[in-house]
C-alpha cells in the first residue's frame, strides 16, 4: 500500500472543519485590521530564499526542499516561509510605489525538512501578515495585537506574549561579538549545531534546546544591554503602547528569531503544555529585507502563526472543535418513484441553501433511517408511493421524536419553519 511521505498529514473532513474555523478567524481578523489577503506560488527560484531568508541560517542550509528545474538551468524551491516570497511579488507588481503603509496576510502551505513530532511537519500549514511601510513602534504594535485577536478569538488563554528588541545594524555587530566571545569561553559544553552557528549565526545558540545550550544562554549577554539610542526608544515606546492597548507581555532577551531578515522587535506566542513546539506564532520587524532583495529601503512588520500548533493549544486547553454540518433534512425513499423524488427535492433544497440527503445506496427504508440518524440529521421525510400520490409526507423531528404532516410543495417553506 502507498502511504503519505513521512512529515506530511491527511487532514479528514472532522479535522478539516475546524482548520476551516481556524482559517476563517484569521481572515476575518486580518482584514478588521486592514491587511488584504495575498496569495504566492508554493516553488520559487532559490537565490529568492538564499538572499531573503539567509545562507546562514538552518532553514537554507539544511531544510530546504532543493532541486534542478528540467527545462531552465536554474534551482527551484519549496517556499519554506512566507515573507521573502511577498516581498518579491510586491516588487515585481511595483507595489512598493504605491501609497503606504501596506498590508497583506497569507494562508497556506511550506515545507521543510525537519524530523517530524508533534506541532512540526515537513509540509506545515500558516497564517502569516506583512506590513511594509511604517518604521513607526505603532506598526509593531498592530501586528502583535492583530495576533493576539486572533488566538483570544480562538479561546485560548494559556498563551503568553514573549518580547524582546534584537537591534539594529548600527547596534548588532557589538552584541554579536560580546555574544561570539562568550559562548567560545564555553565552546567545549555547546552542542555539535550550536558549535557551526557560533561564528555563522550566533544569535540562533540563545533559543537551542539541548539543555546544556539552554544552560548556558541563562548567563549570555542580553539584546537589550546593547541597543543603540533609537533601539532603545522604540522598544520602550512598543510597551507603552501595547499597554495602553491592554496586550499583555513579558519580556524575555532569549527570544531571537532564526531568520537573518530581523531587526529591533521580536516576539513569541508560546503555549503552555504542548511540549517543545510551544511557540505557536513568532514574528518581528524586518527593515532591511526588502532593499536585500533588491527594492528600495522599505521598514516592514509581521509575523507567522501555525494552524497546526494553534490546534494542539486548543486540544491542550480542552476548547472543543466545532461542529461538522449535519443534515437539516433526510428524506427516506422507498421505492423506485420515490427515490426519484427525492432526489429531486434534495437538489431544490440544497439550491435553496439548505443542506439535505438522500439514498444513494438502495437501502432499506430501516437503514436509512439508521444512515439518517448516524448523520445527525435533524429532520427526517419518509416518502413512498402513497406520499407521492397524496402531495403529503409526514416529517419527524429526530431530537424529540414528533411529527407534523406538510405538503411536499411547501417543503422548504416548512424546514424554515421549524427551529
Amino acid at each position: 500500500m502507498i502511504q503519505k511521505i513521512k512529515g506530511t498529514m491527511d487532514i479528514l473532513p472532522a479535522e478539516a472543519a475546524l482548520f476551516r474555523h481556524i482559517e476563517r478567524v484569521m481572515r476575518e481578523e486580518a482584514e478588521r485590521y486592514g491587511y488584504g489577503e495575498i496569495r504566492t506560488p508554493m516553488f520559487e527560484n532559490t537565490e529568492l530564499f538564499v538572499r531573503g531568508v539567509g545562507e546562514g541560517t538552518d532553514v537554507v542550509q539544511k531544510e530546504m526542499y532543493t532541486w534542478a528545474d528540467r527545462d531552465e538551468n536554474r534551482s527551484i524551491s519549496l517556499r519554506p516561509e512566507g515573507t521573502a516570497s511577498v516581498v518579491r511579488a510586491l516588487l515585481e507588481h511595483g507595489k512598493f510605489s504605491d501609497t503606504l503603509p501596506q498590508k497583506y496576510y497569507y494562508i497556506g502551505s511550506f515545507f521543510r525538512h525537519e524530523a517530524p513530532q508533534a506541532g512540526r511537519s515537513r509540509e506545515f500549514f500558516q497564517f502569516g501578515t506583512e506590513m511594509f511601510g511604517s518604521a513607526a513602534p505603532a506598526a509593531d504594535a498592530t501586528a502583535i495585537a492583530l495576533a493576539a485577536s486572533v488566538l483570544r478569538r480562538l479561546g485560548l488563554r494559556q498563551v503568553s506574549l514573549h518580547l524582546n528588541s534584537i537591534g539594529c545594524p548600527a547596534c548588532r555587530p557589538a552584541y554579536r561579538r560580546a555574544l561570539v566571545d562568550y559562548y567560545s569561553a564555553h565552546e567545549q559544553t555547546l552542542c555539535d549545531t550550536c558549535k557551526s552557528r557560533l561564528q555563522k549565526n550566533p544569535l540562533r545558540l540563545l533559543d537551542c534546546k539541548n539543555p546544556a545550550c539552554h544552560a548556558l544562554a541563562a548567563g549570555a549577554p542580553k539584546t537589550t544591554d546593547y541597543l543603540c539610542e533609537d533601539c532603545r526608544t522604540h522598544f520602550a515606546s512598543l510597551q507603552t503602547m501595547l499597554d495602553g492597548m491592554g496586550v499583555a507581555y513579558t519580556l524575555d532577551p532569549g527570544i531571537v528569531r532564526g531568520l537573518d531578515y530581523y531587526t529591533r522587535t521580536v516576539f513569541e506566542f508560546i503555549a503552555e503544555g504542548i511540549a517543545a513546539q510551544s511557540t505557536v506564532c513568532g514574528g518581528g520587524r524586518y527593515d532591511g529585507l526588502v532593499g536585500s532583495l533588491g527594492g528600495p529601503e522599505v521598514p516592514a512588520v509581521g509575523f507567522g502563526m501555525g494552524i497546526t500548533r494553534v490546534i494542539l493549544a486548543l486540544r491542550q486547553e480542552g476548547i472543543p472543535d466545532p461542529e461538522i454540518p449535519r443534515p437539516r433534512l433526510y428524506i427516506a425513499a422507498l421505492g423506485a418513484a420515490a427515490q426519484a423524488r427525492a432526489a429531486a427535492e434534495t437538489e431544490a433544497l440544497r439550491r435553496a441553501g439548505i443542506y439535505a440527503e438522500c439514498d444513494t445506496m438502495g437501502r432499506s427504508l430501516k437503514a436509512q433511517m439508521k444512515y439518517a440518524d448516524k448523520l445527525g440529521a435533524r429532520y427526517v421525510l419518509m416518502l413512498g408511493d402513497s406520499e407521492l400520490e397524496s402531495g403529503r409526507a409526514n416529517l419527524r423531528d429526530m431530537q424529540n421524536s414528533g411529527q407534523k404532516e406538510i405538503e411536499l410543495s411547501q417543503l422548504a417553506q416548512a424546514l424554515g419553519e421549524e427551529n
